[in-house]
């Protein structure tokens, strides 16, 4: 299955890619194999891996996909022919984590973040992005921030 063919124009930017994985060790052996390391940020956090050749980089952020709460039968597979299949959360997911990290209140950027997102899927499961957002930000938002 390949997802179809919608990108943000660069209205949304990112500096890594969030990764999530059972084999965190296993995974990050792979990413110092390939040339990646692992440079420490302000107070010796780690600001994840990354390539001296590549203007991005890989952070492992869980052990399980949101906490267990995305529906696994809405994960987008790509196929990468011979280096095997990426598995993608699927926009609902991801507008609903960015709702989740505003309703925190540590940051209150993700609010615009989702906007517009949203308004690039307008095709969206309202349904189930409504029951997501719901979870993610503890009953306190919904789809109607999305759009006032």
């Amino acid at each position: 299955m390949r997802p179809s063919n919608s990108n943000s124009l660069s209205v949304i930017s990112t500096g890594d890619f969030d990764i999530v994985t059972p084999m965190q060790e296993e995974f990050e052996a792979e990413l110092c194999r390939h040339g990646f390391s692992k440079p420490i940020g302000i107070g010796d956090t780690s600001l994840g891996w990354i390539h001296p050749d590549f203007a991005l980089g890989f952070e492992v952020v869980s052990r399980t996909l949101l906490d267990g709460m995305a529906d696994r039968d809405r994960i987008v597979l790509i196929d990468l022919d011979d280096d095997g299949i990426a598995s993608v959360v699927c926009i609902e997911d991801m507008i609903a984590d960015r709702m989740g990290q505003y309703a925190s209140g540590s940051a209150p950027e993700m609010l615009e973040q989702a906007r517009r997102v949203f308004a690039l899927h307008r095709d969206a499961d309202l349904d189930y992005m409504e029951r997501r957002i719901r979870q993610e930000s503890t009953g306190s938002h919904g789809i109607a921030d999305l759009t006032t």
